[in-house]
């Protein structure tokens, strides 16, 4: 079988790399794309290997590139991706990209900080502007004639002439809005009300320096009389975290500093503009190059990260790497080790050597933008042993179909169908915009799946002949209603027609079938009271063929894997008895159903006995039921054969088996002793050079395989035989969920028209249109969700477990381990990680 079939044959080899050359070749072979470095130094701590300072280099310039990038993204400039692969910047090259970097980092955070503190003075002339313009109309206001005599009649008649002008002493300030009550209780509680606070909203909001962020202040002005209150209302202003600023008491004063606010304000907001011009075009230069750096910093330190799992020659002129590789790859990998070292500049080449190892190679499937999706699927499951019959190829076929025998509609194919086409035919262009939706990404991830399961529901929904719950009248009726003469004689008459909703139709009477309907199900079902019986057996039926072939098929491919892996004890006692078991009861059962539909027509079928009732007889080995007939003559011989046959698997499987394995080890021990007297010795000198060289190796081969251990053996052999033939059973009747939910799905979307389409319809005038038109869009939209989106997903889910579990426990381990190249692909698509 091609390579398509199984995982790619992989070799294990060795790697001298000069060291002057080291960092280009792994560069290249980056590059590839197609070898997987193992670790040569797993008990070497990471802060203790060799490109350990070099590493820290590229990380250090990696923080700075994401600052620069944080600082880009808060512009909202941006960054310019061409689609550009840059080269790996060689080694000498790095102390130019650190001082760029560096000067870049610097630039930034000096602009940064000085435009913080241009903003912070900003604000703060800003708050002094405001205060200036609030506390001259409080002035005003107390200066009023009529707010003077009204505060006067308020004072005690004998103290008038006592009292002498007050001073009184103020402060000013800013404070958020949202603390102004909270402020001002706390003021007069403290204060025990001796305070007069004015306050006024600022309309305009302010940006905080800080956070950028803009907020809602309050100017504030408090009165107050003493040393002691000034104390208090200060302590209160810092608690709240208030803005004091200083406000001349003289009207000419305050005039004379609010215009000398005003010109600081409008230069201070001259000076910020040309800063932040600047900003930006720092900004939008280094948004320019941010990706290409980003790509080259994170290459250099994937291949630093890269060396440190290479082993060091004690000349420290060497570095020697072991890699597993693909063996049809292994040309591309010399030349790109011979790039790497023309490109060094190096005369030394690089070595590749291969290796002979027993340890078990990663596995590695190749796949393209087609089968990448269906190679998911099976590896969702398990990645498969090396070298093992891939189920990934059958896969694209049997998913969809077995998708689609549970989703048969041909309206709601067509939609799915157009939708993954869409997704088909721009998938350069939705690439290339490099959507971060992980629902979206996993969809269009499965495009390909999701247009095979639309162009399969297609075809089952015209074999189902439903199209949105109803029938498509194509080829005209295979049954006839004239009128005619019933099976008793009765004579049908259009009156008979016209005045009976429902009448029975004989097809063992002529002129009332006649002939099947070309391709799929007569559309007359579609009104017959008896449809879903009709269904119900014809759909049963069906996924029990389907069934017992697909697990048939799975059993088969598990013949080629005894054949590949040389294991004829597994053929002749674990194939041959599973696929005589599987034939011998289910095939059987399949043939009984191909046979009752050829055996039995219209005028028979009321004596056909009930299949379900003779295989179940069949395994009891009961022949005695009146109530079911057999099928045809010697039955009751055949049944009883085949069971035998059945039963006689079962110990093949499950005793035979061990057995003969155990005696093939004793075998291979005897073997390995027999030609030394009993003993075996070790590598001794000896007369016979050929006798100490088949000694050695059969010493070695007894040493590496395990000891047989007949219990373990026994009880394993025990579980997957009762696995495997209970599972026959199991598996077969799982495969009855293709009938349930294309019954369901088919049942839903009958409900979904009858309930909101046939409604719309209903209605005959003219304001029905526009009735019409709510209903279709609110029928559209529940089509989507429910029975596109819902039951297809339900649909994948079910048959993602056929194939799991029914379908590739019959030839699928499942256990192996991926083969995980060393390439730049991830860091080019921005997933990069260590």
């Amino acid at each position: 079988m091609g390579e398509l079939f199984r995982s790619e044959e992989m070799t294990l080899a060795q790697l001298f790399l000069q060291s002057e050359s080291a960092y280009c070749c792994v560069s290249e072979l980056g590059e590839v794309g197609m070898v997987q470095f193992r670790d040569l130094n797993p008990d070497v701590n990471v802060f203790q290997r060799k490109f350990v300072n070099e590493v820290r280099r590229c990380e250090e310039m990696d923080r700075k590139l994401r600052f620069v990038e944080k600082e880009i993204k808060k512009a909202n400039i941006p960054v310019v991706d061409t689609g550009e692969n840059p080269e790996v910047p060689f080694p000498r090259d790095m102390i130019d990209l650190e001082a760029t970097f560096e000067k870049l980092e610097n630039e930034l955070k000096e602009i940064n900080t000085n435009q913080e503190a241009l903003k912070k003075n900003f604000l703060e002339l800003t708050e002094l502007k405001h205060i200036l313009r609030r506390t001259q109309q409080f002035f005003d206001e107390m200066e009023d004639p009529s707010l003077l005599e009204e505060s006067s009649n308020l004072l005690d008649p004998k103290d008038v002439g006592r009292v002498a002008p007050l001073r009184l002493g103020f402060v000013a300030g800013v404070i958020g809005r949202e603390r102004i009550p909270t402020f001002e209780r706390m003021l007069w509680r403290v204060c025990r009300g001796n305070v007069f606070l004015r306050q006024a909203d600022i309309e305009d909001p302010l940006e905080d320096p800080a956070t950028g962020d803009y907020v809602h202040k309050s100017v504030f002005i408090i009165f107050f009389q003493g040393d002691q209150l000034k104390n208090r209302v200060k302590k209160i202003c810092e608690g709240f975290r208030a803005s004091l600023y200083p406000c001349p008491e003289t009207p000419q004063e305050r005039r004379e500093m609010a215009a000398g606010v005003n010109s600081r304000i409008d230069d201070l907001q001259m000076v910020l503009n040309q800063t932040e011009d600047h900003r930006q075009r720092v900004l939008q230069a280094a948004a320019k190059t941010v990706r290409v750096w980003f790509i080259k910093v994170r290459k250099m330190k994937a291949i630093y990260h890269t060396l440190n799992l290479c082993n060091i020659d004690v000349t420290q002129k060497c570095l020697i790497a072991e890699i597993w590789c693909p063996v049809s790859d292994l040309d591309s990998i010399q030349f790109a080790l011979r790039r790497g070292t023309e490109k060094s500049g190096s005369t030394v080449p690089s070595i590749l050597n291969r290796m002979q190892t027993k340890q078990t190679p990663p596995t590695y499937n190749k796949t393209n933008k087609f089968t990448s999706g269906f190679q998911n699927i099976v590896d969702a499951y398990g990645i498969s042993n090396y070298r093992e019959i891939n189920p990934a190829p059958y896969t694209i076929i049997t998913f969809p179909f077995l998708f689609a025998v549970m989703f048969g509609d041909l309206g709601h194919g067509i939609l799915m169908t157009c939708a993954a086409l869409y997704l088909v035919l721009r998938e350069s262009r939705l690439i290339a915009q490099k959507n971060d939706n992980e629902m979206f990404n996993m969809i269009f991830a499965g495009r390909y799946i999701i247009l095979l399961m639309g162009l399969f529901s297609v075809y089952t929904g015209i074999i189902y002949n439903d199209c949105f719950s109803k029938s498509l009248n194509v080829f005209g009726s295979g049954w006839s209603v004239r009128p005619m003469f019933g099976d008793k004689g009765d004579n049908w008459t259009f009156s008979t027609l016209q005045e009976n909703r429902i009448l029975q139709l004989n097809p063992a009477v002529p002129n009332v079938f006649t002939g099947p309907y070309p391709i799929g199900i007569d559309p007359i079902w579609n009104i017959a009271t008896n449809k879903l019986t009709f269904l119900n057996s014809f759909k049963m039926k069906m996924s029990i063929i389907l069934g017992v072939i697909h697990m048939t098929f799975g059993v088969i491919l598990s013949l080629f894997n005894h054949l590949y892996f040389k294991k004829p004890l597994n053929i002749f006692l674990g194939f041959i008895p599973e696929i005589v078991f599987m034939i011998s009861l289910f095939g059987y059962l399949m043939l009984l159903i191909f046979y009752k539909w050829l055996a039995y027509d219209a005028k028979t079928s009321k004596d056909a006995p009930s299949l379900l009732i003779a295989f179940i007889n069949m395994c009891l080995f009961s022949y005695n039921d009146p109530t079911n007939k057999p099928l045809y003559k010697g039955q009751m011989v055949i049944q009883c054969l085949l069971v035998v046959i059945a039963l006689a698997c079962v110990p093949c499987m499950l005793i035979i088996k061990t057995l003969v394995m155990r005696r093939q080890y004793l075998w291979r021990r005897h073997l390995g002793t027999q030609n030394f007297g009993g003993i075996r010795v070790g590598n001794g000198p000896t007369d016979d050079e050929a006798e100490i060289i088949q000694h050695d190796q059969l010493s070695q081969n007894l040493d590496e395989e395990p000891e047989f251990n007949f219990a373990d053996e026994a009880v394993h052999q025990a579980i997957h035989t009762i696995e495997y033939c209970l599972g026959c059973v199991s598996n077969t009747a799982s495969y009855l969920r293709l009938w349930a939910l294309s019954l369901a799905h088919a049942q839903l979307s009958e409900v979904l028209w009858s309930m909101v389409m046939h409604m719309g319809l209903a209605s005959k005038n003219f304001v029905g249109f526009f009735v019409l038109s709510i209903i279709f869009a609110f029928f559209a939209t529940l089509t989507v969700c429910i029975l596109l989106i819902m039951e297809g997903l339900s649909a994948f889910l079910h048959a993602l477990r056929l194939h799991w579990v029914e379908f590739q426990n019959k030839f699928y381990t499942g256990q192996g381990f991926k083969f995980m190249p060393f390439t730049f692909d991830s860091i080019l698509e921005g997933k990069f990680e260590d």
